[in-house]
């Protein structure tokens, strides 16, 4: 039976994680294994691996291959390497003490790189971030002067309407108060006018009153005159019929 170290899939969609397992070449990828012996997170960055060396160089020494991205997390763990001595020691090439050593040497190194490589990525992480706090914070200043602008403008097109209307006010109440002088002015005119005319017919009035007292004076002038010569008529006639 031909065994194989290779990943299992799980998780969600676009954010897969992988079991790293001990199945046989011929079951499928997601299908049985025989044994976990490990995960890998590739979703993070750097990628988190978590692999149990030591039942992995065992089922490696027992004739299991791993695949390309098996070979590769395990050969970042140091598996591989491990293999490499400990076939050198099977074989007599170096003792179980020089292998350990040197593995221990090549851990050293592994670790130190992969710190310089995890500063370097935090420090253009932290730049990274930087420049987008830095252009979030200019795009923030640039809204709030262009808020601010708005605000004043419509501060200063409230209070250009607001004196607008007073002035218009203003304007009509001197144009009403104008009207209303040139009202009492016609007015006043008018009457200046009118007077005149009124004091003319009321001269004139007298004069038609005296000119009818004096008619009415005539008239009780004659009147008596006539009542003489009828009175004179009356005693004539008498007398002639007396003489008769």
């Amino acid at each position: 039976m031909s065994v194989k170290i290779r990943l299992a899939r799980r998780g969600r969609k676009k954010l897969a994680m992988y079991d790293v397992v001990i199945a046989d070449a011929r079951a499928p990828r997601d299908g049985r294994f025989i044994e976990k012996i490990g995960s890998y997170n590739p979703n993070v960055n750097p990628a988190f691996i978590n692999i149990n060396e030591e039942k992995a160089l065992d089922w490696i020494m027992k004739g299991a291959q791993p695949t390309d991205t098996a070979r590769a997390i395990l050969s970042e763990r140091g598996v591989m390497f491990k293999k490499h001595l400990q076939v050198g020691v099977n074989k007599g090439a170096i003792t179980q003490e020089n292998a350990d050593k040197k593995f221990e040497e090549w851990f050293q190194n592994k670790e130190k790189q992969n710190q310089e490589a995890l500063n370097k990525l935090t420090e253009a992480n932290n730049k990274v971030a930087k420049t987008k706090f830095e252009a979030e914070k200019k795009v923030n200043e640039t809204r709030a002067a262009a808020i601010m602008k708005r605000k004043q403008d419509a501060e200063a097109v409230l209070a250009a309407e607001i004196t607008d209307a007073a002035v218009a006010a203003s304007e009509k109440e001197l144009t009403e108060e104008a009207e209303e002088a040139i009202s009492d002015q016609k007015t006043a005119e008018k009457a200046n006018a009118e007077a005149p005319e009124a004091s003319k017919t009321e001269a004139a009035a007298p004069k038609e009153v005296k000119a009818e007292e004096a008619k009415v004076e005539e008239v009780k002038a004659d009147a008596p005159a006539e009542t003489k010569t009828k009175e004179s008529d009356k005693g004539a006639a008498a007398t002639e019929e007396a003489s008769k």
